[in-house]
Order: structure tokens, then C-alpha cells, then sequence
């Protein structure tokens, strides 16, 4: 991958639904448990520190009210893909996982791995945090 449109290229041509198309942002809709969930993945392009771009994959999992930082930041410590962040979503700070990737390392293959484990890891982070079950 080499810019952000071949990775917005790619993840239609592989059948993804895209459900926003915007400069340097698109919405990857995935289906989840035979249809009966959806969760909207973000994928965006970022500057690095060192001037870079960087590919940002990213999905709400929940608001960020209640949750208990020092648990948020033992997920962080422990997760091999993903790390927990706030960010705010129509005014209300709102928990996102996201992982961010320098694009000369990423394949289309990573890319599309990318999307589903942190579209399947979100849904069940949603799923714990609005059934008022053990967040985080």
C-alpha cells in the first residue's frame, strides 16, 4: 500500500462496504453474526511525528463515562493488536480502538486483517460495555 486511495481502492475491490467517502477518510461497514450486528470501522490517514503518513484503522466500542481508566490502560499494556483512546463523538467522549500502521509496511492482506480484528474486537468490547457487563 502506498497512499490512502490504494488502500480506499483495495477494500472496495475486496468487497468491503464503504459507507463514507471522504479525503483521507472512509467507513468500513462490517456485518457481523450473520447480519445481526454491524460495526463501522474508520480508516483514515494521519501524520506521524516524523512527517509520515500513517493509516489509522479505528471503531467506537463505547462512551468513555464510567469506564475505568487504570483497566482501560492494563488493556493497552496487554493488547498484541489494538490500543484503547478517547476521542469525541457528537460531543460526548467516547471510547475508540485503534491501531495505526506507517502504509510501507502494510500489505493487502494486513490491511484487510486489520480491519476485521479490530471490527471484531470493537463488537465485543460494545457488546460488554452497553450490557453493563465487566467493562474492560
Amino acid at each position: 500500500m502506498r497512499s490512502f486511495e490504494h488502500v480506499r481502492g483495495h477494500l472496495a475491490a475486496a468487497g468491503f462496504r464503504l459507507t463514507l467517502q471522504e479525503p483521507y477518510v472512509t467507513c468500513v461497514e462490517l456485518s457481523l453474526q450473520g447480519g445481526t450486528r454491524h460495526q463501522s470501522i474508520f480508516v483514515g490517514e494521519l501524520e506521524g511525528e516524523d512527517g509520515r503518513p500513517l493509516l489509522r484503522v479505528s471503531t467506537p466500542v463505547g462512551p468513555a463515562a464510567g469506564v475505568d481508566p487504570l483497566r482501560a490502560l492494563a488493556f493497552n499494556w496487554h493488547s498484541r493488536t489494538g490500543y484503547l483512546a478517547v476521542a469525541d463523538l457528537d460531543g460526548e467522549p467516547y471510547l475508540q480502538l485503534c491501531e495505526n500502521r506507517p502504509y510501507e509496511c502494510l500489505t493487502p492482506a494486513e490491511l484487510e486483517r486489520l480491519v476485521l480484528e479490530i471490527g471484531g474486537l470493537g463488537d465485543r468490547m460494545e457488546r460488554e460495555l452497553s450490557a453493563d457487563g465487566d467493562m474492560l
